[in-house]
């Protein structure tokens, strides 16, 4: 369905939403509990950052259920009646959910403390991420021609920015689903998911203050976890041979920017937008040039073309998690932020050795 058709279907049922206050568990299987401070988050990892932070003061509701992947996803009646009952409300920004502005502008939110976790993040614009390869190149290209007439090789640079705006621009267009100007996926790098982390402290606090001192205390131990899981991640990548990657949709430009690497998505910033012939041949090239092993799949999304392309280049694939959603069965073996990045890095050194 199309964002726009989608939106406006929200704000046509908002109202009969906001009226289904029945008892039964959300989605997530949570449901509000008067005792505790509620806290609704939009996808996994604030979820887990909440439910680790709050401790046993807060009770955190996941609004989106295991085995569904979120990009597409809009809320559903029972979501919104435990948005106005809860108090706090954390969800990404930065264009990732495409709903929280009909929803947020419909009901009223006095008395809720609502946390945009990426606030405070130098994000990524989308243009700058989709073609962090073509600058890769660009680098390569200008170490091999260094002693090459100056003003040649800066016009030579202009054009190649320009086309690369041009090209970014139109995989944006033909998205199903556009996140607009910046990359969202914020959480891939654990430098990023200390700042989401810190933000959703501040909203605990100014939501339960009698409580702040367990708050901060939860959190410096979150936070000496991700400090630990951003070293292992410095370290082991800046050991690899290989730095270029090739991923199933364009949601590791923050752990590629961070931690030296390069990747080339398959698809756009969702995972339901098709690439086209010259996308498909860039890869090809990107694969053949760099030495490429292994592609990259998900969980939640199909594998068909990855596993299409590996096998049409000679390559192997692998999984590597985007986070943005849990299995049935990740989610019945507790699995946490940390435990699921610990397993990505533990992918990565081997495709990339």
């Amino acid at each position: 369905m199309k964002r726009m058709k989608r939106n406006t279907l929200l704000t046509i049922g908002l109202a009969a939403a906001l009226a289904a206050t029945t008892g039964c568990a959300s989605q997530s299987g949570s449901a509000i509990q008067e005792e505790k401070v509620n806290v609704v988050t939009s996808f996994f990892p604030l979820y887990d950052f909440a439910r680790t932070i709050g401790g046993e003061y807060v009770n955190a509701i996941n609004m989106i259920p295991a085995g569904v992947e979120p990009h597409d996803w809009t809320p559903k009646s029972q979501d919104m009646a435990n948005i106005t009952k809860a108090q706090v409300f954390a969800y990404q920004g930065a264009g990732f959910e495409g709903w929280t502005d009909d929803v947020l502008g419909g009901i009223d939110t006095k008395g809720l403390v609502i946390v945009e976790a990426s606030r405070g993040i130098e994000l990524m614009k989308a243009s700058e991420n989709a073609h962090a390869e073509e600058a890769h190149a660009e680098e390569e290209h200008a170490r091999e021609e260094e002693h090459a007439d100056e003003h040649a090789h800066e016009h030579e640079e202009e054009h190649a920015d320009e086309h690369a705006a041009e090209q970014a621009d139109e995989h944006a267009a033909g998205d199903g689903h556009n996140h607009g100007d910046f990359d969202p996926h914020t959480w891939l790098s654990p430098r990023s998911a200390m700042q989401m982390a810190s933000n959703l402290l501040e909203g605990l606090k100014q939501a339960d203050p009698a409580h702040a001192a367990e708050y901060e205390r939860n959190f410096e131990a979150l936070k000496a976890e991700l400090a630990a899981l951003d070293k292992a991640y410095t370290d082991r990548l800046s050991q690899v041979v290989n730095k270029e990657m090739v991923v199933s949709h364009q949601a590791f430009g923050y752990l590629a920017r961070d931690y030296g690497l390069v990747q080339m998505p398959i698809m756009g910033l969702t995972p339901d937008g098709e690439p086209t012939a010259h996308d498909l041949k860039k890869i090809s090239d990107f694969v053949k040039e760099h030495d490429v092993r292994f592609i990259f799949t998900e969980e939640l999304v199909s594998d068909k073309l990855a596993k299409t392309l590996a096998n049409d280049l000679g390559v192997e694939t692998l999984p590597l998690h985007p986070l943005e959603g849990l299995t049935e069965a990740e989610r019945d073996a507790g699995e946490t932020y940390i435990s699921l990045m610990e397993k990505n890095l533990e992918q990565l050194a081997k495709a990339l050795k």
